[in-house]
């Protein structure tokens, strides 16, 4: 029952374009205690079908820039291979503190977005005040 709703929630995420990855690593290896080379693979089968879903739902919205996703797709490709045999030489405790590290940048970057928009927000209802 815990990889059912950790399938959703991940596949939740991962649909509305927010890593939804990230997040299914972090239950994996939290919630059923999987080894975190095992939780990245994993990972990796996981993003084909919601990928291949969301890609499909946007084109339909027309939400993707083609020529920008081809140029992106083909650099990601080759920072993937690299990535991958980098993982593979990595042990597994230096790879959960670079994933932690990792997930600490994403969240501080979200909480200076949110902070910025607020900011923005508070003076454009002063100056319409004024």
């Amino acid at each position: 029952m815990t990889e059912i709703l950790i399938g959703i929630v991940s596949g939740i995420v991962s649909g509305t374009g927010m890593g939804g990855g990230t997040i299914l690593i972090f239950l994996l290896t939290f919630m059923l205690g999987i080894e975190q080379h095992i939780a990245q693979a994993t990972n990796l089968i996981f993003f084909i079908p919601t990928s291949i879903v969301a890609i499909i739902v946007n084109l339909k919205n027309k939400n993707i820039d083609i020529k920008l996703a081809i140029l992106i797709s083909i650099f990601g490709i080759l920072g993937a291979i690299i990535g991958a045999n980098i993982s593979i030489h990595i042990n597994v405790e230096i790879l959960k503190k670079c994933f932690g590290i990792f997930l600490v940048i994403i969240t501080l970057n979200e909480i200076y977005s949110i902070f910025k928009l607020y900011r923005k927000q508070y003076k454009n209802k002063d100056n319409n005040r004024q």
